[in-house]
């Protein structure tokens, strides 16, 4: 039996619309220990998802630790995504045992989620693990979590595989949104998101831009 292609993208690509965004614990105190990734390239990848979020408007929660305690504030470059979210502060290391943070998740009504956050091992194990159990399809930003060293993210990144979930990563997550450089309507938006938190990616984009006025569609 033959198979025929057919110009249709598959059912495990993410689109703006199928899917919620869950953001853990961007906060200052957790960073400070966190050795797996740098912080440049913590703050650039966390940063990169929150705004193409934004603006592909997906639905996001926003959700910190002991915020005012212990943690500190979530990153500048989150908040500034969303000036109008409410952060959603917790007791609880699983967010998933949060009861403000399922009924938003309830609320939305999505069966597919995309998490990124601190620390790997235990505030994006945590829910990853427990939506897995209940059912949901679960997707993990690897470059947008981070960890108290490399073997703590890595461990942490191969059990949730095993259990289910998807790994991906910050820049793939938001061309992943794009996927057609023909679709006009985000075009500056996803340029403008790479330039400004895309790295050499960015630095890329600029260069084509001025040098040669390229345009990827």
């Amino acid at each position: 039996m033959s198979i025929t292609a057919t110009p249709t993208p598959g059912p495990k690509l993410l689109t703006p619309q199928d899917h919620t965004l869950i953001l853990i614990d961007f906060q200052s105190q957790m960073a400070f220990a966190t050795h797996s990734i740098d912080a440049v390239s913590l703050r650039n990848n966390a940063a990169l998802i929150a705004h193409a979020a934004a603006g592909f408007g997906v639905s996001t929660i926003l959700t910190t630790v002991a915020e005012k305690s212990f943690s500190g504030p979530m990153f500048g470059e989150i908040a500034e995504a969303f000036p109008e979210r409410t952060v959603l502060d917790r007791t609880s290391m699983n967010t998933w045992e949060d009861a403000a943070v399922i009924a938003a998740v309830n609320q939305i009504g999505k069966d597919r989620l995309v998490f990124a956050g601190l620390w790997t091992s235990v505030c994006i194990v945590g829910p990853t693990l427990s939506a897995l159990a209940q059912g949901y399809e679960v997707y993990v930003i690897a470059d947008a979590c981070g960890d108290v060293s490399d073997e703590a993210h890595d461990r942490a990144m191969e059990r949730m595989v095993q259990a289910g979930a998807q790994p991906m990563t910050a820049l793939q997550y938001m061309l992943e949104l794009q996927r057609d450089w023909a679709r006009t309507g985000t075009y500056g938006l996803t340029t403008g998101i790479a330039q400004r938190f895309g790295g050499a990616y960015g630095l890329g984009i600029i260069y084509a831009k001025t040098m040669f006025g390229a345009h990827e569609g």
